[in-house]
């Protein structure tokens, strides 16, 4: 009798059901991790324009209605669309505002969701990326 090398058919094919149940677990966790990356691209943006906006509004009174009219320098965000910046909650730019971001292109599953940014901080009642904790770089 001649001695057997290699690998039988059930040995891959456990190999293979192996392999699979690990990407089945390994690979929405991945895609969550990039999302949430992205998703903080939209936090750090917005935390600039606030920091800039009380900036602004120490030296003039109100809040810059541009983004433009603001002493920072933002470059073009790749995954995002940035709303305009409009009163906020007392419906003048005197002492409010606010400005949304809503997430463009594929979102690894996540659909179209949006982050707002108030004179407060961070807006979770009037941001919709609040139904994703996993992707949320707020939630802990």
């Amino acid at each position: 009798m001649r001695n057997a090398r290699g690998f039988t058919l059930v040995e891959l094919a456990v190999v293979v059901v192996i392999i699979g149940v690990l990407a089945a677990f390994a690979v929405p966790r991945f895609l969550a991790s990039v999302e949430r990356s992205k998703a903080a691209e939209a936090f750090n943006y917005l935390s600039s324009i606030q920091a800039a906006q009380e900036r602004y509004h120490a030296r003039q009174g109100t809040y810059a209605a541009e983004v433009t009219g603001l002493d920072i320098q933002m470059t073009n965000m790749k995954y995002w669309t940035a709303g305009a910046v409009v009163a906020g909650s007392t419906a003048s730019l005197e002492d409010s505002w606010s400005q949304t971001l809503t997430r463009t292109g594929a979102s690894a599953g996540y659909g179209e969701y949006t982050v707002t940014f108030t004179d407060q901080g961070y807006d979770p009642s009037a941001s919709t990326i609040e139904e994703h904790p996993d992707i949320n770089p707020m939630q802990t």
